[in-house]
């Protein structure tokens, strides 16, 4: 009887074990629970070593934001792009701004608020490639795309939800599109983004 449990608890906690997915890491803020953004913005990605994943990246974060109907209205990477280089202000803020971010890791709150005010947006998204290639994972042929994303209030600089996480598709002759992965894993990410 004991024995006939005990396989009972392990396939069970096998078939639990096997059903858990989710992101490689998310985090929500506690206060994420009652922030309803109604305009969200998206700053230019930063590609890092990946410039090719630059503008591809960007349109398929607005395309994605925009199908989901979450928000009144998503100003994309592109506008905000246009928005930096006719305004000086703005492009110091974002400058500023990601600097801060990527090299202390600090929000600043008074710059995103500008950034807020200028763009006119509630929220703004800040996105960063981690991964854009065809690659070898042992033995098998992979396209691999991995995205990390910060969503941030800008009134506050709270930084409201974070996430991190990629995806890999198989092949064998043909190199899947990193497009195609990459919206697959853009609508994966944003099912834990609050709205």
């Amino acid at each position: 009887m004991k024995r006939s449990a005990g396989v009972a608890l392990g396939m069970f906690l096998v078939l639990l074990l096997a059903g858990c997915g989710g992101l490689r890491y998310s985090q929500v803020a506690p206060e994420a629970k009652d922030f309803h953004p109604k305009r969200i913005g998206v700053l230019p990605v930063d590609a890092g070593t990946y410039e090719e994943a630059r503008g591809a990246v960007d349109a398929i974060i607005a395309a994605v934001l925009v199908n989901k109907k979450w928000f009144a209205d998503v100003v994309a990477a592109d506008a905000i792009s246009r928005q930096i280089q006719a305004n000086e202000e703005l492009r110091k803020a974002v400058l500023d701004y990601l600097t801060k971010l990527k090299t202390v890791n600090f929000s600043d709150p008074a710059l995103s608020l500008r950034i807020g005010e200028l763009c006119q947006v509630d929220a703004f998204l800040v996105i960063t490639v981690d991964y854009w290639n065809h690659t070898m994972e042992g033995e098998k042929k992979v396209g691999k795309v991995g995205l990390g994303v910060k969503m941030v209030e800008a009134s506050t600089g709270k930084v409201m939800w974070k996430a991190a996480h990629y995806e890999t598709s198989r092949y064998y002759l043909f190199k899947p599109d990193l497009k195609d992965v990459a919206e697959s894993l853009f609508k994966t990410m944003i099912e834990e983004m609050p709205h």
